[in-house]
């Protein structure tokens, strides 16, 4: 037994834990979760947790079901949850999940981003992320499909406008901070309700696991407060829908691979080409960034979520954004993904982002010049005029260019790329049939 799992075992014993709470996600996003008491715990270790794969999204098939959870260790934090004593019992770790004979799942997506680090690292380079999380306080989740109310009507950055819930933003960060996640910023966003919690940046793996701890913070602490979050990417049609801009940066060792001082942008070759080989994989990636038909209700033009591709620094209305370089910062060089909503998947997401990086290093793609127009208030007509390519304004576009793809298959494996592809063709078909209120209203009375 190693020392994380031997700490593991004894924090279990000293802080008198009652439960261990075994975590991981389906293809999709959505988290699972078994509990054991701690006194299984050291078998967990060695032998994993079996389960029926087959009931799990994009797992495996009914005659090849079997699979086993394996915690990992270096996850282990204790859930700021207290019981009717006030005391703390429970506690979480994520798992890799494996195949009887010990080989990994090639269905779990912590195995897809973590095959994806493993090149990234046979390359020389560490990948970190920082996300920009947005979603919505609601005062409740209606399940008869009528418009919600916000928590609040705030505006950008407002400071005294949560009526409904006060201290919710405090109490997320003191929650995810005892977790062990930190919190760079906090502010309310543009829409009623919308708010923003940004994670400071660490690897990839570690930056997904903390993504799905924060969901599942924000709509604990939610409930506490007497209100629900929602990560639905636009659940009102005159608002702005809740993105998930995330920053992406490779190092060395030590030193920022995308940083030079003598670039007018700041940006080495090594950057450059991890910023062309994002730029010409995004159309075929939209459909993991943005996986739900509802994804696309925030992508149109004239709102400040990107339609084309394009780049630019400091110009928040392309695709991928250069923060501006800060002097004596040399370590802080990255770029901005603005395409991914906060309801994607963030193992896929990260994956398909940071193998289309590597490829463009790879094979030395060429960075076309940066957008320094306001994309947003381009015509369709402007932006073909000036090269723009388009981004897919439908989950069923997304599919058909991914489905084409040569690239997407290698990134997330073929037994993901299919589950994938079969699960949202049949959203989008469902979707499809579906007689909506807008429809009833203009063609009725025909």
């Amino acid at each position: 037994m190693d020392r994380q799992q031997q700490f593991v075992l004894r924090t279990l014993e000293e802080r008198d834990i009652r439960f261990v709470r075994l975590w991981f996600t389906d293809v999709l996003g959505y988290l699972k979760s078994v509990a054991v008491a701690p006194a299984e715990l050291e078998g967990a270790f060695s032998e994993g947790i079996g389960f029926d794969g087959s009931s799990v999204e994009g797992y495996a098939r009914v005659h090849e079901s079997d699979m086993i959870a394996r915690p990992d260790p270096s996850t282990f934090q204790v859930l700021p949850w207290e019981s009717d004593d006030g005391k703390v019992y429970s506690a979480r770790m994520f798992c890799d999940i494996t195949m009887p004979d010990g080989s990994p799942s090639w269905a779990d997506p912590r195995h897809v981003l973590r095959r994806v680090m493993g090149e990234a690292a046979s390359m020389g380079f560490t990948c970190y992320v920082h996300p920009e999380i947005e979603f919505f306080l609601l005062r409740s989740l209606p399940n008869d499909g009528s418009l919600p109310e916000p928590a609040d009507q705030g505006g950008f950055f407002d400071q005294a406008s949560h009526d409904a819930a006060p201290h919710f933003r405090r109490r997320v960060i003191e929650t995810l901070e005892s977790m062990g996640i930190s919190v760079e910023f906090s502010h309310h966003e543009g829409a009623p309700g919308q708010q923003e919690i940004d994670l400071r940046y660490a690897d990839a793996l570690t930056m997904a696991d903390n993504i799905m701890s924060f969901r599942y913070v924000v709509k604990e602490v939610a409930i506490t407060q007497g209100v629900r979050a929602s990560f639905m990417p636009k659940p009102f049609a005159d608002q702005p829908g809740s993105a998930m801009h995330t920053h992406f940066s490779l190092f060395e060792g030590e030193t920022n691979a995308f940083h030079d001082a003598d670039d007018p942008y700041q940006m080495s070759a090594t950057g450059k080409a991890f910023l062309a080989g994002v730029l010409r994989h995004a159309p075929e990636i939209t459909a993991v960034s943005c996986q739900w038909v509802n994804s696309y209700k925030r992508l149109v033009i004239g709102d400040e979520a990107p339609t084309a591709v394009s780049w630019g620094q400091a110009n928040r209305s392309a695709l991928v954004r250069i923060p501006a370089y800060s002097p004596g910062k040399s370590s802080s060089q990255r770029l901005e993904f603005r395409l991914p909503d906060s309801g994607c998947n963030p193992y896929l997401m990260f994956a398909v982002v940071i193998a289309a990086g590597l490829r463009g290093i790879r094979e030395g793609y060429e960075l076309p010049a940066p957008a320094e127009d306001d994309v947003v208030s381009m015509t369709e007509t402007e932006r073909r005029a000036l090269g723009y390519v388009r981004l897919p304004a439908s989950l069923e576009s997304a599919l058909a260019l991914m489905e084409r793809s040569e690239f997407v298959p290698e990134a997330l494996g073929e037994h993901v790329f299919d589950y994938f592809l079969r699960n949202k063709r049949a959203e989008f078909e469902a979707y499809r049939r579906q007689v909506t209120p807008f429809e009833l209203r203009r063609y009725l009375s025909l």
